[in-house]
């Protein structure tokens, strides 16, 4: 509790707490946190927070744009729903993620094997493959990371990469791009 109000005193803390009522329309100064104890008390409600003027609704606002000390809940990303019905047992329902998943250890497997180019190259299309079901599917359960735009850029530019790296990968690379071979031999002499 003294953490409490060491951090109503300081001006940040994890939201206003109120105690009882619902006092609108007060002019009372308990943003500054000052007071010998940290809590302001006004039209019977005990602020534990920096605040503000109360809001429409008679609830006194933030006035910190601190994240809160606790995370009470998170927003689940957009498309992060089950993949398959409720009823479906758990690998259904995270089809998409066991399938990309099942081809990075089948390139990794192939990689360990001392098949190195198709191994990544299968990496690199696992990621691809992941981007598209970002893209096209309503719902794919664990894939969804953060927003949509952001996991479709995310796997996309991975996976080309990925992609592309092995394709360039020496001995006899299968892919030979000029001006990158050109910038190596000019930054290494």
């Amino acid at each position: 509790m003294a953490g409490a109000e060491a951090d109503a005193e300081s001006g940040a803390g994890s939201g206003a707490e109120v105690d009882a009522g619902s006092g609108a329309g007060s002019e009372a100064d308990a943003g500054s946190g000052a007071g010998s104890e940290g809590d302001a008390e006004f039209d019977g409600m005990t602020v534990r927070d920096a605040i503000s003027a109360p809001d429409a609704q008679g609830e006194p606002r933030r006035t910190t744009r601190r994240f809160p000390l606790f995370t009470r809940d998170t927003a689940q990303p957009e498309g992060g729903g089950r993949a398959a019905p409720g009823d479906a047992p758990a690998p259904a329902r995270q089809w998409p993620i066991l399938t990309v998943l099942s081809a990075v250890a089948l390139g990794l497997l192939l990689t360990a094997l001392d098949v190195f180019r198709v191994g990544t190259i299968l990496i690199g299309a696992a990621l691809l493959a992941g981007a598209v079901m970002r893209w096209m599917l309503p719902s794919v359960g664990m894939l969804a990371v953060r927003s949509r735009f952001t996991d479709m850029v995310t796997y996309s530019v991975l996976g080309i990469a990925i992609v592309v790296l092995a394709l360039m990968a020496q001995p006899h690379p299968w892919l030979e791009i000029p001006f990158l071979d050109d910038t190596l031999h000019f930054t290494v002499r």
